[in-house]
């Protein structure tokens, strides 16, 4: 390992950068203000007695500065913000303390570097975040849309799905009465048309791109698996970079934010639920979901209504004597009705709020409901029931 002649810090904005530069040989430390621009900050580190080695935190300026000072031979470690410690007691923040604390935690091996991505993997990587982008307006002008007319008392009451051929026909259609609110109406529709023309456009750039990007061998294993499709799979990829630099799949998932949080001090042991602010873990809305096609999604609504439309009947004809298949149909009948129960309530033993309480007694129901018993089960009188024991005053 070559040693380092030369220590930076730089503090890096917009507008200007401050660079706290440490002197190996006589331990002199300066500190410099030097412009914003990308091309004086390297020509300044490119001076400095060589070998030098440079450090900056990672943010909205990018990397092209670790890229230009990389091809101009100058060592540069592009540390993560978040994994930078500073002291609690520490209120005072500058720009010189900022690059001050950078040089000291350089020297010591005291950053953690992140992975700078090439010019062309962050091209694709910004064309995946503005369709995401593009996703989250357009559901958000749908929402205004459908609010405006929820507050007009407008509804959609056709069999179809939502934002679909027939539900945009039908909003062309509707006239809200007042020329302010239809103008409203209107405005919001063009909106609405021009991000899924947006969506459209840049949707179909990424998948000409995909062949020819250095994520292609990438997209087209992570695409075997099942629910992945080409959106998934290049968001994936272009926030995850390098997968090789993962060994376990724990560093993946933590890196993804896929890991439980907790918060335990002595006694009390508090595990909180997974969280998901990554952008790689929001899973794409045009991917196709596990196992389902658009052909049974369709069966799947037409059964729907054919129930809805089918009136109820009891598995017992009035006035007529029960037979083995009526008993029959009963039983699958009272089955049915106690997984559909038991589905839609959870277990007394499996529910949190008793979890460490014995579950309570079954009750046993002296009588069968009169859809699900035979004719002569229900002309049985009712039995009657129990007299309790009186209270006894203390």
């Amino acid at each position: 390992m070559t040693k380092v002649r030369t220590w930076a810090g730089l503090d890096v904005h917009a507008a200007a950068t401050v660079a706290c530069v440490v002197d190996v040989p006589s331990g002199e430390m300066s500190v410099q203000r030097l412009a914003g621009r990308t091309s004086e900050v390297t020509a300044f580190c490119a001076r400095l007695p060589a070998p030098v080695r440079v450090a900056y935190e990672a943010g909205p300026t990018g990397f092209e500065l670790a890229r230009a000072l990389a091809a101009a031979g100058v060592a540069c470690v592009v540390a993560a913000p978040g994994k930078i410690e500073r002291p609690a007691q520490d209120r005072v923040k500058t720009d010189r303390r900022d690059a001050e604390r950078l040089v000291r935690l350089l020297m010591i091996g005291g950053l953690h570097p992140v992975r700078v991505p090439s010019g062309e993997e962050e091209a694709l990587r910004d064309l995946v975040r503005a369709r995401e982008d593009i996703r989250g307006d357009l559901m958000r002008s749908r929402h205004r849309l459908g609010k405006l007319l929820l507050r007009h008392d407008v509804r959609y009451n056709d069999t179809a799905s939502a934002w679909t051929t027939a539900h945009r026909a039908w909003l062309s259609r509707v006239d809200l009465g007042e020329r302010a609110a239809q103008a409203t109406l209107l405005d919001y529709l063009g909106a609405i048309d021009a991000l899924v023309i947006r969506r459209d456009t840049i949707e179909r750039m990424i998948a000409e791109l995909v062949p020819h990007s250095p994520w292609a061998e990438q997209v087209a294993r992570l695409r075997c698996l099942r629910g992945i499709d080409t959106l998934s799979a290049v968001g994936l990829c272009a926030e995850i970079g390098d997968f090789s630099r993962f060994d376990r799949p724990g560093k993946l998932a933590s890196y993804l934010g896929l890991v439980p949080s907790e918060r335990s001090s002595g006694q009390t042991r508090r595990q909180g639920a997974i969280t998901k602010s990554a952008p790689a873990t929001h899973a794409d809305c045009s991917s196709r979901q596990p196992g389902i096609t658009a052909g049974r999604r369709a069966e799947a609504r037409r059964s729907s209504a054919a129930t809805k439309a089918s009136p109820r009947r009891c598995s017992r004809s009035p006035g007529r004597p029960s037979s083995a298949s009526t008993t029959s149909g009963a039983a699958s009948t009272a089955s049915a009705a106690n997984a559909k129960r038991s589905s839609r309530s959870p277990s007394p033993a499996t529910s949190p709020a008793s979890a460490g309480r014995s579950p309570p007694p079954l009750r046993r129901l002296d009588r069968p409901h009169p859809c699900h018993c035979s004719a002569e089960e229900a002309a049985e009188p009712a039995r009657p029931p129990r007299a309790r024991a009186p209270a006894v005053e203390l």
